[in-house]
């Protein structure tokens, strides 16, 4: 009688992990991390001090971000008012710790959701193939080559200002870039051996991309979620500058921006600090994301 191999065990482990396994797999990601590039971990060591501070705001901010004090207008940095006041006597700091939350926020919110609706539709567009396939990527064609800002400016002329107009224009675009790596990486491992295991043994396709296809992809995904979040983020403090993003009372960076426009020879710390800020996070981002960002094609 002809011997056959044992199918492979594609169920999940039923054992916790060892406290060995999480040693090593903590010893792993030091060893990731001592292995960056000086810039990369500047750029997380940034990114870190940013989200910490933004995160405390509320019990370490100096000042109400709104209280105004125009007998203090435009006055330059003291120990009272360490960056400066306003037009309208606002502490700069303040309203630079409030604003960054906002811009930081949307971005990160319209970041996670174009993750998630373009690493699904990839996946799925790869599993799928055939004239499915060839449909979603022409739509990724059509609408990766219209700017976010296009779309922004259309559905606020529609459904007006507002946090879910800015969140929905941006992400109505901000997938496709998501959907035609995964794409690509989906049809790679999915001529994989343990696929076709699986596909053997009966697995859906659903279970096969989400237990199998994106778990392997996630690496490219999360670097390219890194080099795109500088973008989402620079894209809302533009559409604050016009006008068309964080509406008053709130505030975010690109709004900072607009509202010292005026009194840029009078004040350029008005200008400069928000200006900033905007520029250090999205470049602490982006060189986390290419220390993230795969070195081979082995993934």
């Amino acid at each position: 009688m002809a011997l056959t191999e044992p199918a492979p065990d594609l169920r999940p482990h039923d054992k916790p992990p060892t406290t060995s396994g999480v040693r090593r797999a903590a010893s792993s990601s030091s060893a990731t991390v001592r292995g960056w590039p000086w810039t990369v971990r500047a750029g997380a060591a940034v990114f870190v001090v940013m989200v910490a501070v933004l995160a405390l705001t509320p019990w370490i901010a100096p000042y109400d971000p709104a209280a105004q004090d125009l007998a203090q207008r435009l006055a330059g940095p003291s120990g009272q008012h360490w960056l400066g006041t306003d037009q309208l006597g606002r502490d700069v700091l303040s309203r630079l710790m409030y604003g960054g939350r906002f811009s930081v926020s949307i971005a990160a919110v319209t970041l996670l959701l174009s993750v998630v609706v373009g690493t699904l539709i990839g996946a799925f567009s790869a599993r799928v193939g055939g004239m499915v396939d060839e449909f979603l990527m022409r739509v990724v064609d059509l609408l990766i080559s219209i700017p976010d800002v296009v779309v922004a400016l259309f559905l606020i002329a529609v459904f007006g200002t507002g946090y879910g107009t800015l969140i929905s224009a941006l992400t109505i675009v901000g997938w496709t870039p998501f959907a035609r790596l995964m794409r690509g990486l989906a049809l790679e491992i999915n001529s994989r051996d343990f696929i076709e295991a699986a596909e053997a043994l009966g697995c859906s396709r659903s279970f096969i991309i989400v237990r199998h296809v994106i778990p392997n992809a996630m690496r490219p995904l999360t670097a390219l979620s890194f080099l795109r979040f500088g973008h989402k983020l620079i894209t809302v403090g533009g559409l604050s500058f016009i006008g068309l993003g964080v509406q008053p009372p709130d505030s975010d960076w690109g709004a900072m921006l607009l509202d010292a426009q005026p009194y840029m020879e009078q004040m350029p710390l008005l200008v400069m600090v928000p200006g900033l800020a905007i520029f250090l996070t999205a470049l602490s981002v982006s060189l986390i994301g290419q220390g993230v960002e795969p070195r081979d094609n082995k993934q």
